[in-house]
């Protein structure tokens, strides 16, 4: 597979965090990319940024209050109720060890002995040295361009197969003699990324025509509405983390626990390899396909903090969203870019300001709802409040839920719209007399639903300006609507009918919408002039 491996040198400077100099991946993916592949990079919402920021700093607090506990309580199922014994470091401080990287298209790896497959072999590493390397931060690096044989450039995987052994034995378990299980330690990865693309099939209406790329109208016949492409990103980071903490097998806090990995016979635990893409953007990866004959790979081992270490960890964890499919995974690496794009490019003084304001900005917003509910719980009388405008402001909800869901919108958007949609229907209540009427049934089957209004409603001024108001407002909202609606049915496409009407309802009511708050302010401003 990677016989006509070619070797490059590189002169790009890599920190020790491993985040590689830019400017190559973007040059390879503009060439390896078509212009019709490449998705438009929306600029992070400031407020979307600070809440994901927000929730990291949670998490991290959580994993620490987990080290900060006491000892582990005592295991009733061991003898006389002992607690478990501390384990320690396969690999003690100083550790002279080497490094086996192997590149393979089959995930289980055998063939030790096939030398076109060893990537990179790398001598007297020393376990927890942070002072050789090429930049004296206790890095290497190495960098090859991998050849691609059919199978990969047909949406096939490329696995990375890591080997650190002590110096002097080989991670082959065949070689008697050179081979020892507790002086080897490995760990494997994919190294291509699975993207899903959607096809988006929208046209015209009235004339059935679109003016999509007719190859991606053909890709979408071909592979349905979505389509599964493998993609790459040339850098990598293997981090082995240097920490010798007494670790007690089965207390180990999550996510820590996915990593630590504890000797079956000894009870010791092997050292943590650890593969640090996350200063990888999304952006920076691009497909693989027929067109490309190498994939460049530049690999950079670092020796990692154990505090650090944590940060990556609790970064990436994603387990409590697990029930939400393979849509939500895409979705958070898209919202962990752009907290990445606001730490790399933000003035920290300016970042800090900024989540001071957002935190005062959180507090406001609660007090205001909190605010909310006690008005609508204590109001007695509805003298003075529109309920034409509650329903209407529910009608708004509703539609903008419905949009989104077609759209398939981030879900945390979902269910922020969602809640504030039931906080509408529970307004509703309050401000109309809701009941089942089970004499009146749909169908002689299904009670139906009535509203009325209440008594202090109906015997007060305020529904007849409540409802000139709103005639007042159709007048001139009736003609916009039915303009905005030819106008959405001819120069714009859609999926559907169904999409069209909710496309439709969506702009209009982001373009008009704010008139029905003014029209209504007014009225009620000449009732008050009236009535004084």
């Amino acid at each position: 597979l990677y016989s006509n491996c070619v070797y490059h040198k590189c002169s790009v400077q890599v920190s020790s965090n491993g985040a590689a100099a830019s400017g190559q991946v973007a040059q390879i993916g503009a060439t390896a990319q078509d212009p019709q592949q490449q998705q438009q990079q929306q600029q992070p919402n400031a407020w979307q940024v600070i809440k994901g920021v927000l929730f990291r700093i949670f998490i991290i607090w959580a994993i620490s209050s987990w080290f900060r506990r006491g000892p582990s309580t005592p295991d009733p199922n061991t003898p006389a109720g002992a607690p478990r014994v501390p384990s320690r470091n396969l690999f003690p401080k100083d550790t002279l060890m080497d490094l086996y990287v192997y590149i393979s298209e089959n995930e289980i790896f055998t063939d030790f002995n096939n030398t076109e497959v060893l990537f990179w072999y790398q001598q007297d590493l020393v376990y927890g040295d942070w002072t050789t390397g090429e930049s004296g931060d206790g890095c290497y690096e190495h960098y090859l361009e991998l050849g691609l044989s059919e199978s990969v450039k047909q949406n096939g995987s490329i696995y990375i197969h890591i080997y650190f052994t002590k110096s002097g034995f080989h991670p082959d378990p065949k070689r008697k003699g050179q081979y020892r299980r507790l002086s080897t330690v490995h760990a494997t990865r994919m190294l291509n990324k699975y993207k899903r693309r959607k096809f988006l099939k929208t046209k015209n209406l009235l004339t059935g025509e679109t003016e999509a790329d007719p190859e991606m109208i053909k890709r979408a016949e071909s592979h349905g509405p979505v389509e599964i492409i493998s993609h790459w990103h040339p850098n990598l980071t293997i981090n082995m983390v240097d920490d010798h903490t007494a670790w007690v097998k089965g207390s180990v806090p999550p996510p820590l626990d996915q990593h630590v990995k504890f000797d079956a016979v000894s009870g010791d635990y092997y050292p943590i390899v650890y593969f640090n893409d996350y200063w990888n953007l999304q952006k920076d990866y691009y497909p693989i396909n027929e067109t490309l004959q190498n994939l460049p790979l530049r690999l950079t081992y670092c020796p990692l903090s154990l505090w650090r270490w944590q940060l990556y960890a609790a970064q990436s964890a994603r387990s409590p969203w697990n029930f939400l499919g393979e849509d939500t995974y895409e979705q958070s690496d898209e919202d962990q870019d752009s907290v990445k794009v606001a730490l790399l490019e933000t003035n920290p003084y300016l970042l800090g300001l900024t989540i001071v304001v957002s935190i005062v900005h959180s507090i406001f917003e609660f007090l205001a709802f909190k605010n909310d509910i006690q008005f609508w719980n204590s109001r007695q009388s509805l003298e003075g409040l529109s309920v034409r405008s509650i329903i209407f402001g529910v009608f708004q909800s509703l539609v903008v839920l419905l949009y989104i869901l077609d759209n398939e919108t981030n879900f945390v958007v979902q269910v922020s719209v969602f809640i504030g949609l039931l906080i509408d229907f529970w307004k509703i209540t309050k401000v109309m007399d809701v009941r089942l009427d089970r004499e009146n049934r749909i169908a002689g089957i299904v009670p139906r639903l009535t509203f009325k209004d209440k008594s202090t409603y109906v015997e007060s001024s305020t529904k007849i300006y409540d409802d000139m108001a709103f005639k007042y407002l159709s007048w001139l909202l009736y003609p916009l609507f039915g303009c905005y609606a030819v106008y959405s049915l001819l120069y714009v496409e859609h999926k559907g009918w169904y999409s069209w009407v909710l496309s439709m309802l969506y702009g209009f009511l982001l373009t008009f919408g704010k008139y029905n708050c003014t029209f209504v302010m007014a009225a009620f401003s000449y009732k008050n002039m009236i009535g004084s």
